[in-house]
């Protein structure tokens, strides 16, 4: 008789979709109300630590578009995106011709043919080259030149019908900035660029993903950006949420695996009920549990072995950026009452470290939380607090030797 084989369904890769999507609900309800505008009035901004299902969940807004009648085009983001104006704006083109290619362009040509000649009508798709073309076509500033090719191709899906319009949607998008030094402003291009279009009611909506650095960023490029977008804030699941993206997944009849409720409880501690961690420690359970079912041993969660992979897998690269002083910072905000989930002030850091007697002024602090902040480590938000970039890196940090205590 065949047995069914039944694979490993947990997927700690990053952006890779979990087997059961837990605890969304109420943003992809969210994202639905924004697809029924008919003017654009507001974009969305899905934000968020590492680990929380950012990307995971802009692919499952796609689907939920698409049944709605909206075009959907986007990438993830680089910062060599946004090098310059005229690279972000041939960005936008290249993912807008994804969709434009099978539409037809019409364009009228006056004909030489002498008196009494009729104009001729010349049509052809708007694919990539065609875009282009008619970018390079159009007088004027490359905002200028941006904002016509998007109004040519709303006007041509417009004479196609069936479409409510489109969705530009970009992952990591806290990675674009403006270089005033170099007089290029990419991402004052994108904003003013959907602003504009958005006010002539032509339905093309923005919708960005990326650290919660994201938003004070749009802010401070764009201060009108503050009434431009519906802010969504993704943070780790509840106790049911995450039961459910643990147990959901082998409640398959055929399934090898099944966890008792010790076992769940320990994940739901251990992960903090954060996606991506759940889904790596619920792998490595699974894989352990099939060895210990094969060889007939008693089944258990192997807590420490599990967090020890997990930290050389997830925080070790990123603790290995800072400097032996930095690290000292890092143990003193690790220090800090529920430093992994509430913000903290430099002067809660400077109280603490008075505490626990490792001298750092207010003016280092500050100083150094900047350099962490450009490591990924901390952020800082628009109340001029900081939090962890990282989820449970104070736990990671109390785990470590604190030799570097004791050096400068």
């Amino acid at each position: 008789m065949n047995q069914t084989i039944f694979t490993n369904p947990f997927r700690p890769g990053a952006g890779h979709m979990p087997p059961y999507l837990a605890g969304r609900s109420y943003e992809k309800n969210e994202f639905s109300e924004l697809l029924e505008q008919k003017v654009i009035l507001k974009n969305l901004v899905l934000t968020g630590l590492r680990g929380v299902g950012k990307t995971v969940l802009l692919e499952t807004f796609k689907p939920l578009a698409q049944a709605a009648k909206w075009r959907w085009v986007g990438t993830d983001l680089s910062e060599s995106t946004s090098v310059s104006e005229e690279l972000v704006a041939m960005r936008l083109i290249t993912d807008l011709s994804v969709v434009t290619s099978g539409l037809v362009f019409q364009e009228e040509v006056i004909s030489k043919m002498g008196f009494g000649a009729k104009d001729e009508i010349i049509e052809s798709n708007l694919s990539y080259d065609m875009l282009v073309d008619l970018y390079n076509s159009i007088p004027g500033l490359i905002s200028d030149k941006l904002k016509a090719v998007l109004e040519i191709v709303w006007a041509c899906m417009q004479r196609e019908g069936n479409t409510n319009g489109v969705i530009f949607a970009y992952d990591e998008a806290q990675t674009m900035s403006d270089h005033p030094a170099k007089e290029q402003y990419p991402l004052s291009l994108i904003l003013d660029t959907f602003q504009s279009i958005q006010r002539k009611n032509i339905p093309f909506m923005l919708v960005l993903t990326g650290l919660p650095t994201l938003f004070p960023k749009l802010v401070e490029a764009r201060t009108f950006t503050e009434r431009m977008f519906r802010v969504l804030t993704l943070n780790k699941l509840d106790e049911a949420n995450s039961r459910d993206a643990i147990v959901k997944p082998i409640e398959a009849k055929e399934c090898p695996v099944k966890l008792d409720t010790e076992s769940i409880n320990k994940i739901v501690d251990v992960s903090g009920g954060y996606p991506y961690f759940i889904q790596f420690i619920c792998k490595e359970v699974y894989d352990v549990f099939v060895e210990q079912g094969n060889s007939g041993e008693a089944m258990g969660v192997p807590h420490s072995e599990i967090t020890r992979k997990l930290d050389n897998d997830f925080f070790a690269g990123r603790w290995s950026r800072a400097t032996d002083r930095q690290k000292q910072l890092l143990y003193i905000i690790a220090c800090l009452p529920n430093s992994d989930d509430k913000e903290f002030s430099v002067q809660e850091i400077v109280d603490k470290a008075m505490e626990l007697n490792i001298p750092f002024s207010s003016s280092h602090i500050n100083q150094m939380l900047s350099t962490l902040a450009n490591k990924g480590l901390i952020y800082k938000n628009s109340y001029g607090k900081y939090s962890f970039a990282v989820p449970l890196l104070a736990q990671f940090i109390k785990r470590q030797p604190m030799d570097y205590l004791q050096r400068a």
